[in-house]
């Protein structure tokens, strides 16, 4: 019972041992995890600094760009009008000369014309007298017919007479006869003065379609004659002269092409889309503004206008609207036609849209907006244009602060710290006033707090660490420092308050 009884003691001695050893060593490591846990520090959420702005909402007037030809909408195509030589070519008649109206071009050889001009004058004299002569030949026939008739009369009287004295016979029936003969030869006589008289006025009226055709005659001969020489219709640019003196020309050969540098258009292509937004609810196409631009390098030349007609047809593989713009363009504009040119059309005016960058949003139209909490909320925009590095939204939330730019990293439910002009905060500076400090952008796993700083603020601490003697290894590190986009608070501080600017 004793070695019982003293094993049992000794047992318990060593459990006693063991809980002591155990307590021990708890609290040595309860101490070690309070004294790591006190010089941790605290955790803080990571947020992200982001540039903002405010959804506003205005009116705005897109503009459409695209590219296009000038053109003209009028052309003259010089070409000769009757055969023969050149005998005289105008000193301006060259390719790319202005000319004016009633300049004289080219002169052909018009001595065949004016031969002409003579034969077509003596066609119509000898018209003239024929048709003269048988007017005169009408009155001739008309007094014939009247003297005839007065024969006629003469003849029925002797014919009275005869039968009235053959009744008291003291005529014989041959001489009755005979009378009545002679009527018979006037009466057909009659007959043919009369076939005379509208033979006559028939002749007079032929000999005025022969005047006629003289006249046009004529008429084609001086017009021939006066296209001996060849003049400019309208004032104009030359182009494809093709005519040296001494030429033989053949009637319709071509001599030049008049432009008229006046009458330009600018010929270019709209998508189906683009055309859409120049239509009215009538889907009648609308007079849009429009403004040309050329650009030659160093200089540009503008030219305004307005949208004026669609193409008749859509060519076969094209799609959308080939479009003419009229111009307003003075003489002796730079433009061409065929120079390759900038159209900008100024679409109708939308209401109520929000003009942001396009870097903003992302290929589905989302934008990010914050919260009251500054963490990101997803929007769904309906985006009506993009104006190159812009872009227009409806449907947004205006008064929102949104993400202007938006990055990869950045998704629904993060914190961020905005940063803008209207989001920056004030710090003291040393000598007392307020300087504009954007907000703290992130929080480092050491615990640092890192700010952006504005272009005089970080200046300034680059000359205070040139001014400062140190190793030239730590003052290089230090610069590096100041001129990372986010810099360390801490830092900040020790350089404020004249302190060593060593870097933590």
């Amino acid at each position: 019972m004793r070695f019982l009884a003293r094993g049992l003691i000794g047992l318990m001695l060593f459990a006693a041992t063991f809980a002591a050893i155990g307590f021990g060593v708890y609290r040595v490591v309860e101490s070690v995890s309070r004294d790591e846990v006190r010089r941790r520090p605290p955790v803080q959420e990571r947020s992200y600094s982001v540039n903002v702005a405010k959804l506003t909402a205005e009116d705005v007037a897109p503009t459409t760009v695209v590219y296009g030809q000038i053109r003209s909408w009028r052309k003259l195509e010089v070409r000769a009008s009757s055969e023969g030589r050149l005998v005289e070519v105008d000193e301006d008649f060259r390719d790319g000369q202005a000319v004016k109206e009633g300049d004289l071009l080219v002169k052909i050889d018009p001595a065949d014309a004016k031969s002409g001009l003579l034969d077509a004058k003596a066609a119509l004299a000898d018209a003239d007298s024929q048709k003269a002569e048988a007017e005169e030949a009408v009155i001739a026939a008309e007094q014939e017919l009247e003297a005839t008739r007065k024969q006629l009369d003469l003849r029925r009287q002797s014919l009275d007479r005869q039968r009235q004295l053959l009744k008291k016979g003291y005529a014989t029936m041959v001489q009755v006869e005979q009378e009545e003969l002679s009527l018979a030869a006037m009466e057909q006589s009659l007959s043919n003065r009369m076939q005379s008289i509208i033979t006559a006025r028939k002749r007079i009226g032929r000999m005025d379609l022969t005047v006629e055709r003289a006249d046009n005659v004529l008429r084609d001969a001086e017009r021939t004659l006066e296209e001996t020489e060849i003049r400019a219709p309208f004032s104009g640019t030359l182009d494809q002269v093709n005519a040296t003196l001494g030429r033989r020309v053949s009637t319709n050969d071509a001599l030049a092409v008049l432009i008229d540098s006046t009458a330009l258009e600018a010929s270019f292509t709209l998508s189906t889309s683009e055309f859409s937004r120049f239509l009215d609810d009538q889907g009648k196409l609308i007079h849009a503004p429009v403004t040309v631009e050329l650009d030659l390098g160093g200089k540009s030349i503008k030219v305004s206008g307005h949208l004026e007609r669609a193409a008749a047809v859509v060519a076969e593989g094209d799609a959308g609207r080939q479009m003419f713009a009229s111009l307003t363009v003075e003489a002796g504009t730079i433009l061409r036609p065929g120079d390759f040119v900038t159209v900008r059309l100024q679409e109708p005016e939308l209401t109520q849209v929000a003009r942001v960058p396009a870097a903003a949003i992302n290929a589905a139209g989302e934008l990010l907006t914050l919260d009251d909490e500054q963490r990101l909320v997803i929007v769904q925009a309906k985006l009506l244009r993009r104006l190159g590095d812009e872009v227009l939204l409806a449907d947004v939330p205006f008064g929102t602060t949104y993400v202007s730019e938006r990055l990869p990293q950045l998704g629904p439910g993060l914190k961020v710290a905005p940063r803008g002009t209207e989001d920056t905060q004030d710090v003291p500076s040393r000598e007392g006033g307020r300087r504009p400090v954007a907000a703290v952008s992130d929080t480092s796993s050491a615990g640092q707090q890192m700010v952006a700083l504005e272009a005089p603020r970080r200046d300034e601490l680059i000359s205070k660490v040139n001014r400062r003697n140190m190793p030239a290894e730590r003052k290089t590190e230090i610069l590096q420092m100041l001129n990372r986009p986010m810099v360390p608070q801490s830092l900040i501080d020790r350089l404020e308050s004249g302190g060593r600017g060593q870097p933590g």
